[in-house]
């Protein structure tokens, strides 16, 4: 399958927009650690080659992307924590992210393509979603791979302070490894308490105890 290209960046540019921001986040499935999403303008007349969706690509080949785009582009980072997580549901919270990492941009965008079906209901800019946009747009998919990079360094600093639950590898996602620790080792303070795997595990302590 092709790659993204920058059709829905040029299409925005001639409705006049000039600053076209592409926005994804990472990390809605995991039992663990914060959502992250990323912002990111890029340069149309240079744009870094290789772009794709971060799930296509490998560990090595999104690090050295992450470091062209950060070179290359505008790129702003931000999270939602497992507490708001938690508060607001994941679906909010992943637009909260966004909503964060659009603001951190400096100069503003003018304009936004965000990755999936749904606008975050906060935003104060032109938007368009996007389905599958990280497959699409190079804009959706750089900020795809910064995200991704960014959120697996945040889960690898988080392994090493709680050994056991193989974060560094499977992100905190509910592997059967992760799974397995979770019933042997309990629940950390970076558990999702609002996701079933983890909520059933709490629910089953509490019963024991009682």
């Amino acid at each position: 399958m092709a790659g993204p290209d920058d059709s829905l960046e040029r299409a925005a540019r001639t409705r006049g927009f000039l600053r076209i921001a592409g926005v994804d986040e990472v990390g809605r499935g995991p039992l663990a650690g914060p959502v992250t999403a990323a912002a990111v303008v890029l340069d149309l007349e240079a744009v870094p080659g290789g772009l794709n969706d971060s799930k296509r690509l490998s560990p090595k080949a999104r690090d050295r992307l992450t470091e062209v785009i950060h070179a290359q582009a505008q790129v702003a980072i931000a999270h939602a924590s497992v507490a708001e997580i938690d508060e607001l549901n994941i679906l909010r919270a992943s637009h909260l992210a966004m909503c964060r990492a659009v603001a951190a941009l400096d100069p503003a965008p003018d304009f936004l393509l965000i990755d999936g079906n749904l606008l975050p209901r906060d935003l104060a800019l032109p938007a368009e979603a996007v389905i599958k946009g990280d497959a699409r747009s190079v804009s959706i998919a750089a900020a795809s791979i910064v995200a991704k990079t960014a959120r697996d360094a945040i889960m690898v600093d988080l392994a090493q302070q709680h050994p056991g639950y193989g974060w560094e590898t499977n992100a905190g996602y509910p592997s059967k490894s992760h799974r397995l620790a979770l019933q042997n080792l309990g629940v950390t303070p970076h558990h999702r308490r609002s996701f079933k795997p983890v909520h059933h595990i709490l629910y089953q302590a509490k019963t024991i105890s009682d």
